[in-house]
């Protein structure tokens, strides 16, 4: 059915008035105080309902399962990279020929009439209609363009390197998690080991400094002695207040790491096999396998060829395009004498202009390409310098802990000497203090240089590219991941050929428990 001319003049005459009514009415919309409080509400009962419930006790591995699995910062690389996989999928489709289907009403207000001419120039007044008022079209129509496949080739080639990188930038990403989490759940550790006894120090300095300051006001002692007194105590409240401070952060640093809500209560799990082990594998080894397995250089290796196929596509821009067409089309209007037809047609066009660019646009394909090539060796240097430093690092960060370890033990011998001897009035309340308070510092060193032991170890597992084989993290449950993380660490110390380093002679939990008693 066909639409009269005055009809389609006012369906038109609508359109742009509903069009122009709507321009009109676009304004900023600021969201209330009530959606956003919704929305927030909304998105963290979605973010709980996704996280698994935290049992009676952490391990390291349930601790690293949980980061990998619900920590945001890591999911959001994760999504780049099947965001990237779309790209991919979505790129291959452009090599494939352009499948048009058109469709059109066309109408005129008078019908288009005609004279005709002879071959002499005498024109004829026998008029005649050439073409119905309103007439409807529809075509279909494959075209395929050589140059346009040659650059979406290209592109795919590209798009699929992209995935790679947006893949190393996970494994990346894996890395710089798991060194967060281990460093974090061994200061979080010294949090849960020493939270008490730091307080319990805390109060009985501040104790004993109202009872000097009350000696003093008393004039039981001299005045330059109950001072001293009162610096040694003040000076020790700092040093506890400092690590107070320290402690009060680690728990809520990992809860973040972990996913869970800032304020959830953690109880975590001292590993038994905690004790740093020296690395048996040699620096060729590692310098050989960090040229394979790093996450950066495997990134610029796949930028090179990203650039490599920019300079293809530059010189394939270049040549002229050639494109073929066919296509079937149908008018309705009646005085044509055919209303059904087939085309096919090809086109070849070249811009003459690119005779003139092609040399400077060549030139700077290459220069590109050969930027990513300088930024590859110069990132390898780079790495083996990492394998070096994480190496030595690592050693140093290994001989610092048995210092440390064998320090807080002496410490905290002393601690139970002065303790005895205060018991028997051998010693003075200060000494007790001051013994109590340095055993503390040195246990909490030692924790210390645990997590940087830890936080060596795992540099250098990422500078040689060591990660845990995980698919889809959606996939897998918790238990599951928590399984191959366990797996993951032991196959680690395997592969690097570890060996477990001197140990103190005694332990400092030993220690502290006889202290306690």
């Amino acid at each position: 059915m066909h639409l009269t001319q005055r009809s389609f003049k006012l369906l038109a005459t609508s359109a742009a008035v509903i069009l122009l009514a709507g321009c009109a009415s676009l304004t900023p919309e600021v969201l209330s105080q009530q959606e956003i409080e919704a929305q927030s509400q909304a998105d963290l009962q979605k973010r709980m309902a996704e996280i698994a419930p935290i049992g009676s006790a952490i391990t390291i591995e349930e601790a690293i399962a949980r980061a990998l699995k619900y920590n945001l910062d890591h999911r959001a690389k994760s999504l780049e990279m099947a965001l990237a996989s779309g790209q991919l999928e979505a790129g291959k489709f452009d090599m494939m020929p352009r499948l048009l289907a058109n469709a059109g009403y066309f109408t005129r207000d008078s019908d288009l009439v005609r004279r005709s001419q002879d071959i002499n120039g005498n024109t004829y007044d026998n008029r005649y209609v050439s073409s119905e008022r309103n007439h409807a079209t529809q075509d279909l129509t494959l075209s395929w363009s050589l140059l346009d496949f040659g650059a979406s080739y290209y592109s795919a080639k590209q798009n699929a390197d992209r995935l790679l990188i947006a893949t190393e930038r996970r494994r990346k990403s894996m890395h710089t998690l798991i060194q967060n989490v281990r460093t974090t759940y061994w200061r979080a550790l010294a949090a849960q080991s020493l939270s008490q006894r730091v307080s319990g120090a805390i109060v009985d300095a501040e104790t004993a400094l109202k009872d000097s300051r009350g000696m003093q006001a008393a004039k039981v002692r001299s005045p330059a002695e109950s001072l001293r007194f009162q610096r040694t105590l003040l000076d020790n409240l700092r040093q506890l207040e400092a690590l107070q401070r320290e402690l009060t952060t680690a728990k809520v640093e990992l809860a973040s790491l972990i996913g869970a809500t800032p304020g959830t209560r953690l109880t975590l799990t001292e590993p038994t096999d905690a004790e740093p082990q020296s690395l048996g594998i040699s620096l060729e080894a590692m310098e050989t396998q960090a040229l394979t397995r790093n996450a950066d250089l495997r990134e610029a290796r796949y930028n090179v060829r990203i650039a490599a196929n920019d300079t293809r596509k530059a010189i394939i821009k270049l040549m002229p395009g050639i494109s073929f067409d066919y296509g079937t089309r149908r008018d309705d209007d009646r005085f044509l004498v055919d209303q059904h037809w087939q085309e096919a047609g090809m086109r070849v066009s070249l811009n003459l202009f690119n005779l003139l660019s092609a040399p400077s646009q060549k030139r700077a394909a290459e220069a590109a390409e050969s930027v990513m090539q300088a930024r590859r060796m110069a990132l390898q240097m780079t790495v083996f310098t990492q394998v070096h430093l994480s190496w030595h690092q690592y050693d140093d960060a290994v001989r610092q802990y048995q210092r440390a370890y064998a320090i807080a033990d002496v410490d905290s011998q002393l601690a139970l000497i002065a303790g005895a001897q205060e018991q028997s009035q051998m010693a003075g309340r200060l000494d007790r203090i001051s013994s109590d308070v340095i055993s503390i510092l040195s246990v909490a060193r030692r924790y210390q240089s645990m997590a940087r032991v830890q936080e060596a170890l795992s540099r250098v597992q990422s500078t040689l590219g060591l990660e845990p084989e995980v698919g889809s993290l959606d996939e897998l449950d918790l238990p599951t991941l928590q399984k191959t993380m366990d797996q993951s660490l032991k196959n680690w110390n395997l592969q690097m050929q570890t060996k477990p380093a001197p140990q103190a002679r005694r332990s400092v939990g030993q220690n502290q428990t006889e202290s306690q008693t």
